[in-house]
């Protein structure tokens, strides 16, 4: 399944259109394709004097038009982020301009909402025991596929970013894995269950044969990762798993665990939505890539790209 969306994520990035086939695949005389270049109301992009054409977006661009008759017409979603909590995306909110707020309760909950209409696009980042962690980038791919009510889901690359332990000053425990954590009785500040750093948690007991009771936890779980770094930096807890930009914010040691793919997840008819448009238009600025450099834990290289449309 991994192999497979590897492969359909490569094809959705490559296969691009010359203009009369664009002219073609949409049914349009190539006038009226110049027309809507020349207005920005079609995707494209010249290279070397000629125009070409995403055929994955095409495809997109006509869905989120799509006319359906009265009584079934799906009502526009609140221009919400629900999902996983990130320095970094929520800095692009507020920069970018698009006008979106955010909801950060964790990856599930941001899904389960995404799914009743309540937000607009949820950030994920799936972490299962089924998936080996060096292939860690494809469990949100594996994810959205299997997910019930999502035909139209679409999910964009926001960034890959490190989750590790987050640690106090000096990492005076001396914690790099899990089986220190257990061996020393460590006390460790967790997520509730649903947040993509309490999945990764999970598989870590998964793969030293341990199970919840053997830790030592915080109660109750910390809600978001500056909350859990917080509760490091003032001593209520031993370590904790969250990003290393978290960590570098409260000052705290970081161990890194694996390198994650932070995404977008949304439905076609949101993909076009000029809120939407404005924020993957700023994810590939200039600002975004030096903010990213002072927060660090991040790799850029996979933002913007639709890595995986229904």
């Amino acid at each position: 399944m991994i192999e497979q969306a590897q492969k359909y994520a490569y094809k959705c990035k490559m296969d691009f259109l010359t203009t009369s086939e664009a002219a073609e695949y949409v049914r349009l005389g190539e006038r009226k394709l110049y027309e809507l270049v020349t207005s920005g109301a079609i995707p494209c992009s010249k290279v070397a004097g000629k125009w070409l054409f995403p055929r994955h977006e095409l495809d997109l661009w006509v869905l989120s038009g799509l006319a359906r008759p009265a009584g079934v017409t799906a009502a526009d979603p609140p221009p919400i982020v629900g999902g996983s909590q990130d320095d970094l995306l929520e800095w692009s909110l507020r920069e970018s301009g698009s006008g979106l707020a955010s909801l950060t309760e964790g990856t599930a909950r941001g899904v389960e909402r995404l799914q009743r209409g309540e937000v607009m696009a949820a950030a994920i980042h799936f972490h299962s025991p089924a998936i080996p962690e060096e292939s860690a980038g494809d469990a949100n791919v594996g994810a959205v596929r299997a997910l019930p009510g999502l035909h139209d889901a679409v999910l964009v690359g926001f960034a890959r970013r490190e989750q590790g332990f987050l640690l106090p000053p000096g990492n005076p425990k001396q914690l790099h894995t899990l089986s220190d954590v257990l061996g020393a009785g460590a006390k460790m500040a967790v997520r509730q269950p649903g947040a993509g750093a309490q999945m990764l948690l999970e598989v870590l007991l998964t793969q030293a044969g341990a199970a919840h009771k053997d830790l030592r936890r915080l109660e109750p779980p910390c809600l978001t990762g500056p909350d859990l770094a917080s509760a490091i930096r003032a001593g209520k807890a031993d370590c904790g798993v969250a990003t290393r930009a978290a960590a570098k914010s409260a000052g705290l040691d970081f161990v890194p665990l694996v390198s994650e793919n932070f995404d977008l997840l949304m439905r076609q008819r949101s993909y076009f939505r000029p809120s939407m448009q404005t924020l993957i238009g700023f994810i590939g600025h200039k600002r975004l890539k030096q903010r990213a450099s002072e927060l660090t834990g991040y790799d850029l290289a996979p933002s913007g790209q639709i890595r995986f449309a229904a």
